[in-house]
């Protein structure tokens, strides 16, 4: 009976791997690029609600486009709290 044993901790071990797989492609899908978000997409990044995710969509059609993520900044309101909380998820390419 030790092969059925086996086999269940093996798959236990599969899916467990799967998990962490998914969980990492997951994590990527999540990155926004604040160049071309739109303000509804915006609000999915930490501390930022409808009123700033406006002020960055105005900010960056009034400016250009954001250089690096931390040029979000620069946008009134948008400080270092914010930025270290989505530093991970902010792309700018």
């Amino acid at each position: 009976m030790k092969t059925p044993r086996k086999w269940i901790s093996i798959l236990m071990a599969i899916t467990m791997l799967m998990t962490i797989i998914g969980v990492a492609f997951a994590a990527e899908a999540q990155k926004i690029n604040i160049n071309t978000a739109t303000a509804e997409e915006l609000v999915q990044l930490e501390r930022v609600g409808p009123s700033y995710a406006e002020k960055i969509v105005d900010f960056r059609e009034k400016n250009g486009p954001f250089k690096t993520p931390e040029d979000i900044m620069q946008v009134a309101g948008i400080g270092p709290k914010t930025f270290e909380a989505n530093k991970d998820r902010i792309v700018v390419k």
